[in-house]
């Protein structure tokens, strides 16, 4: 398999500065404010984006050192395989968030409900359409009920 090289099209500021600051995902984050400062080239490639409430960045764990195959994740005591969480620490150690867009100027887009720290290197923005991602039957494998106690600060 060839290589796979991806160039950052802007960086997320966000008042996170380090791991154990941030939420563990943007469900955490309500009203937390942060920015995307994209390239300017890329600032054509915004029109039309402020007609969505919300949108999908996906991004690089650039804090992420390394990765184990069975990990701890945080609402559970157990070791799971990592690709059964979302763990930050990953082989190709990516990020995907919702987040609210509240308005754009220029090449700055000014967004909330951030969980990604200071200075992350953005990757890709799109626009976030619930009928493309909505599925009528899920499962929720090992983490089923365990979301609710976390929302509601009971013990795991």
């Amino acid at each position: 398999m060839s290589k796979i090289t991806l160039i950052p099209i802007g960086i997320i500021h966000s008042p996170f500065k380090s791991r154990n600051d941030a939420p563990i995902q943007p469900h955490f984050a309500k009203d937390i404010c942060g920015t995307i400062e994209l390239n300017p080239k890329f600032t054509p490639a915004l029109k039309d984006l402020d007609g969505f409430s919300h949108i999908t960045l996906i991004y690089h764990f650039h804090k992420s050192e390394g990765y184990k195959l069975e990990v701890k994740p945080f609402l559970d005591n157990h070791l799971r395989g990592l690709f059964a969480t979302r763990s930050p620490n990953r082989p190709n150690p990516l990020g995907l968030s919702v987040v609210r867009l509240d308005k754009i100027e220029s090449n700055i887009l000014y967004i909330r409900d951030i969980d990604a720290l200071d200075g992350t290197p953005l990757l890709d923005i799109k626009p976030f359409i619930p009928e493309f991602t909505n599925r009528e039957e899920i499962r929720l494998g090992w983490i089923n009920g365990k979301i609710k106690k976390r929302l509601n600060h009971e013990k795991i």
